[in-house]
């Protein structure tokens, strides 16, 4: 979940302590859920998974060498944010990857290629050997994945396609999109949630089965991710639903499908109180304000994981729930249904 000023991203990831990435093939497929103009909306928590094409530069830290302190990554250009894909040609997508080329290059010098900002970018860099271990280092953090708990927002199932979380994965450091190697969600069960407080977000927190993929992700985009279903027997299904425009959205009462407890999924009754004018640039494209009773018992309103919630108005799939406000969590933000399929096609 998000804040219109201050993020606080759904996933928890724990940083990676050296420049590494994994190399996995991800066979993008067809995808008809942008043209199909009804789908299931589900409302199910799942556990989401995502290896980084590349690995994302997080941070800095001294290396103490007989030479001294240094940082060789932060000295020769790179920056937080950046994706490293090659060094000395080799192509690397994991934690594992780097330091096994950093061990082989030793303190030569080495050539590093890197995404920042959707341009190519070069750098020369010579990593130097750590007198504590032995190891040869740069001094950068890195991640190379991220895993949390998220909830889908639709499943089509002529396409097999399903929409998550209603937003992007970024990064926790630098806010940045983890661009997609592959990923998957996972099965999962809520096992307890945290209450939102005034000023600290709640969060739904998921038992997941790490052996029990439901299907894979093709896509992290600022608008959702979006991936294809191997196992639709995990939720319970509705009927189909006709996908709003947004000239049929209104103000007024609505209803959000989420799933806060165990493996049940309810309906709980909101508001939508504002829509907000068209911005390519702004995936809030509705204002929300929890007005259900059992829903501010059980969690105080929007918490994380519910990113993604289905939003229902007049029978028809209209939005999903994408942030909360960090001072008020009967309050947050959504992204309309028609954008997020639109973003499904890439």
């Amino acid at each position: 979940m998000k804040e219109e000023q201050k993020t606080r991203p759904w996933v928890a990831a724990a940083l990676a302590a050296a420049l590494i990435f994994t190399s996995l093939a991800l066979t993008q497929p067809a995808r008809a859920a942008d043209s199909a103009r009804t789908v299931i909306p589900v409302g199910r928590a799942v556990g989401i998974k995502l290896f980084s094409d590349g690995v994302m530069v997080v941070g800095f830290s001294e290396v103490a060498s007989e030479q001294g302190r240094s940082v060789p990554a932060r000295d020769c250009g790179l920056r937080e944010g950046d994706i490293i894909t090659h060094i000395n040609q080799e192509e690397v997508d994991t934690i594992e990857q780097v330091q096994q080329v950093l061990q082989e290059v030793g303190g030569q010098a080495m050539s590093i290629r890197a995404l920042r900002a959707d341009e190519t970018v070069q750098f020369t860099a010579q990593a130097v050997q750590c007198s504590s271990d032995g190891q040869y280092k740069l001094g950068a953090w890195i991640r190379d994945s991220m895993a949390g708990i998220g909830t889908i927002t639709y499943w089509d199932p002529a396409s097999g396609v399903f929409g998550a979380l209603g937003h992007g994965i970024n990064d926790v450091e630098t806010a940045q999109l983890m661009p997609l190697q592959s990923g998957s969600i996972l099965y999962s069960q809520v096992a307890d949630v945290k209450k939102g407080e005034k000023g600290e977000p709640g969060e739904l927190k998921g038992a997941f089965q790490v052996d029990r993929d439901l299907g894979s992700l093709y896509a992290n985009t600022p608008g959702g991710v979006f991936g294809v279903l191997s196992d639709s027997g995990f939720f319970q299904e509705t009927q189909p639903v006709e996908v709003a425009s947004r000239s049929e959205v209104h103000t007024g009462p609505a209803v959000i499908r989420s799933n806060v407890a165990g493996e049940a999924t309810e309906e709980y009754e909101i508001e939508i109180i504002r829509i907000f004018p068209q911005n390519e640039q702004d995936t809030r494209n509705l204002m929300l304000k929890v007005t259900d009773a059992r829903l501010l018992d059980a969690t105080g309103g929007i918490v994380q994981g519910m990113s993604g919630s289905p939003i229902l108005q007049d029978g028809k799939l209209v939005g999903a729930v994408t942030h909360v406000l960090i001072n008020d969590p009967t309050q947050g933000y959504g992204i309309l249904a028609e954008n997020m399929l639109q973003m499904s096609a890439g």
